[in-house]
């Protein structure tokens, strides 16, 4: 037999002819009984099995009666395990795989075991359908917490006293209100969905406790529709852990098991993220760097190498795109399936806590991008999970992503909202990710997103917003705050939405950070045009300035910003080849002297040349030549600055950080602005000149007198900048200039930012 397109094992006890099974039937003076159950239970189709199957007591008098449910045994005998002595034999009553017996001078259950007889093996088991209770554990609490959906649901390994015995198993619970049937299938049954039916409860979730599976068995489940036609058979949506194509099969995992070394990290990231120093170097794990066969380096390798390379540079984060479960690679893993499930083609869930370890122990804090806005219509996963849209908007106006070609999730149903909240709790739980970086939040606010008129359904108030979708998100934002005030959470929201980084409490969203995509739109707008014309298009560098405090912003230039024909960030520049560089390592430094928080995508620290490929590693060959080895010396040394500098990060939303010193200057092309700690001390100048042209004796205005010295210069020989000469040290005169009361006088470099400090 056939079980699964994906898993064709077979038995030769399944294949032997159905006369011989009736004479075996018969031997044993087996009778037919033609009952509903039998039925259902031959068909998979049995919605009940603790009603009937186990040891029970019996029905037409004193005494209990066995039912045991062994497709294609040919004998079956039972074990006392107190005893473990043999102490009946069991009839056959029916050719399809039931076998029962009466103990009729027992008064009390016992624990058993079931010894079946093949002709080709033997197998010893003990019968998951003498465990009622472990089955219906924590599905009364479910509703308390969030979390105790991924406590209770999926495959949840558990030792259960049963009888005065110590059992081992594994609990599987799955949702599926409108399924008829369930069955657990996998390696341990041959994939065969007629022998473990699960057992439902009034709530639609389907259970049963199989003792003797440990972490590392495969399963799936095989579910009826309400008609009663098979689906294909489904992955757990809680499961831990995923095989790849073609099988999907999920993987019993042990939580327990992995002994985590990052205590001091944890405690010590008990601050508030606002007044410190954010840069984020976000990566795709699978292309960041590769061997030379081709393959990724597994979470292990990148332990060494990513770790490393992240400290030298002297990053403070890294963003890793999704990492949970998906089936399409060229999706980046924004087409998840497993919103509990780490993906596999790196190595197993505690290879993934080992990376995440050396990460806090090397001082670096890890962000995952979480995408609970939609889902793929892979058959294996949530989509139409028991034959009705359990997980998603029934309406193809709510319920269809036309962009993505891909479900959006019913944000008002319980299941989904509970669902959503501890897939985000879990990553912080099991995993201790520090934060979530919350994907398409814009698709999720507004239901005429990315749909013309006509296309969706607007709200009860007749507008675009959708409120449950909104309330969902507030949330979220109140679990993971509430539970994991350590971590933070960020928002990659594209509008005008008021209120996505305030709190909930003072009518926000509840994220602790939005990216600002207005100022990377409009600066990079700015850079691509020739200097020739910036003069024209000046406010586009200054506009961010005039909307910064309204949210907790993260500068972010993105994966986005270097896929599908735009371009890597150096040939977006406009210019030969040196302007090209000089133009992106002046924007490098705009980029770090501006109010708020720091993302670059990888490869823009070495001046990648072409656009990301994600099945190809970035091109690290490029370092050997001088203009992307400068280029990686300027983001380390933008690293090291910012960090060191309490002024560039620690009043980021605070009026008293910023001043603009020169905002004015369109003809020059020139911003000079600057920077104070949160008690408005330690100042930092920053100036930038986005023309080919030096500025000669441009006069900068200072606080207070003393000596300033350039502490960082984007056109320093040692980035392949110009080096043009700038001199060293500048002494304040008494000279009132830009609302300071000193100014300095210093020529500026052609396409280059300065920073600027004054000598202590």
């Amino acid at each position: 037999d056939v079980i699964d397109s994906n898993h064709t094992r077979t038995r030769a006890s399944f294949n032997r002819p159905i006369a011989n099974r009736h004479a075996a039937f018969h031997r044993h003076g087996a009778h037919y009984i033609a009952t509903d159950f039998y039925r259902a239970t031959v068909a998979a189709r049995c919605a009940d099995p603790f009603s009937h199957l186990g040891l029970l007591a019996k029905p037409d008098g004193p005494g209990l009666k066995l039912t045991a449910w062994l497709p294609d045994a040919l004998e079956v005998r039972v074990r006392d395990l107190k005893s473990g002595k043999i102490v009946a034999t069991l009839t056959s009553a029916d050719e399809a795989g039931l076998f029962e017996t009466v103990f009729t001078r027992r008064k009390n259950p016992f624990p058993y075991q079931l010894i079946a007889s093949y002709p080709d093996a033997s197998a010893e088991s003990i019968d998951p359908y003498q465990f009622q209770a472990a089955a219906w554990e924590g599905l009364a609490e479910l509703s308390f917490q969030p979390e105790n959906l991924y406590h209770t649901l999926g495959a949840q390994l558990r030792t259960v006293e049963h009888l005065g015995q110590q059992v081992a198993g594994v609990r599987f619970a799955v949702y599926a209100p409108s399924a008829t049937a369930v069955s657990l299938i996998g390696d341990f049954n041959f994939w065969d969905g007629r022998r473990h039916p699960m057992q439902r409860s009034q709530c639609g979730h389907w259970v049963l406790f199989v003792p003797g599976l440990k972490a590392g068995d495969r399963y799936k489940f095989e579910l009826k529709d309400p008609m009663g036609n098979r689906l294909p058979h489904k992955s757990d949506p809680v499961g831990f852990y995923c095989e790849q194509y073609p099988s999907f099969a999920s993987v019993i995992h042990d939580h327990e098991q992995y002994q985590w070394q990052d205590a001091a990290w944890r405690e010590s990231q008990r601050n508030d993220k606002r007044e410190q120093p954010l840069s984020i170097y976000e990566l795709h794990v699978g292309s960041w760097k590769r061997h030379p066969n081709g393959d990724s380096l597994n979470w292990r390798e990148l332990a060494v190498e990513l770790v490393n390379y992240v400290t030298e540079m002297g990053y403070t984060h890294i963003e890793l795109m999704p990492v949970s479960e998906h089936p399409f690679s060229g999706s980046w893993g924004y087409q998840p399936v497993g919103m509990f499930s780490p993906t596999s083609r790196y190595g197993s869930a505690d290879d993934f806590k080992y990376f995440v370890d050396a990460c806090h122990q090397a001082g670096i804090g890890v962000i995952l991008d979480w995408v609970p806005a939609h889902f793929p219509a892979d058959a294996h996963g949530l989509a139409r999970f028991d034959g009705t849209p359990l997980y998603e908007y029934e309406d193809p106006r709510r319920g269809w992503h036309p962009d993505w070609n891909s479900y959006i999730y019913d944000f008002g149903r319980n299941n989904v909202r509970q669902f959503l909240v501890a897939s985000a709790l879990f990553w912080l739980d099991k995993f201790h990710i520090d934060g979530l970086r919350v994907d398409a939040v814009a698709s999720m606010l507004y239901l005429d997103y990315s749909r013309n008129a006509g296309e969706w359904v607007p709200n009860v108030d007749g507008g675009n917003h959708n409120y449950e979708a909104i309330s969902l998100l507030k949330w979220t934002n109140e679990e993971v705050y509430g539970k994991y005030p350590h971590t933070m959470t960020i928002a990659e929201e594209s509008t005008a939405f008021a209120g996505v980084s305030k709190p909930t409490f003072l009518g926000g969203l509840g994220f602790g950070f939005k990216w600002n995509m207005g100022w990377m739109h409009d600066t990079l707008s700015y850079m691509q045009k020739e200097p020739i014309h910036r003069r024209y298009h000046h406010n586009e560098m200054t506009f961010s300035m005039v909307y910064h405090y309204d949210e907790n912003f993260i500068l972010a230039l993105s994966h986005d910003e270097v896929v599908h024909g735009k371009h890597s960030l150096l040939y977006k520049m406009p210019g030969d080849e040196w302007q090209q560089a000089a133009n992106l390592r002046a924007y490098m430094g705009f980029m770090y002297g501006h109010p708020g928080k720091k993302l670059n995508f990888m490869g823009t620290e070495i001046a990648q040349s072409n656009e990301w490929n994600h099945d190809a590693q970035l091109p690290w060959h490029l370092l050997q030549f001088p203009k992307h080895g400068g280029q990686q010396r300027l983001i380390r040394d933008l690293n090291r600055l910012y960090r060191h500098e309490a002024a560039l990060y620690q009043a980021d939303y605070e009026r008293s950080g910023f001043r603009w010193l020169d905002h004015n200057d369109a003809d020059n092309s020139i911003f000079a602005w600057l920077r104070a700690d949160k008690q408005g001390a330690n100042p930092l100048m920053v100036a930038s000149n986005f023309t080919p042209v030096p500025r000669l004796a441009y006069r900068l205005g200072v606080p207070t007198a003393g000596r300033y010295a350039v502490v960082l210069n984007t056109d320093s020989e040692h980035y392949w900048g110009s080096n043009y000469d700038v001199g060293l040290t500048f002494v304040a005169e008494p000279t009132p200039w830009q609302g300071m009361a000193h100014s300095i006088v210093l020529d500026l470099p052609p396409l280059a930012t300065l920073f600027i400090k004054q000598e202590s």
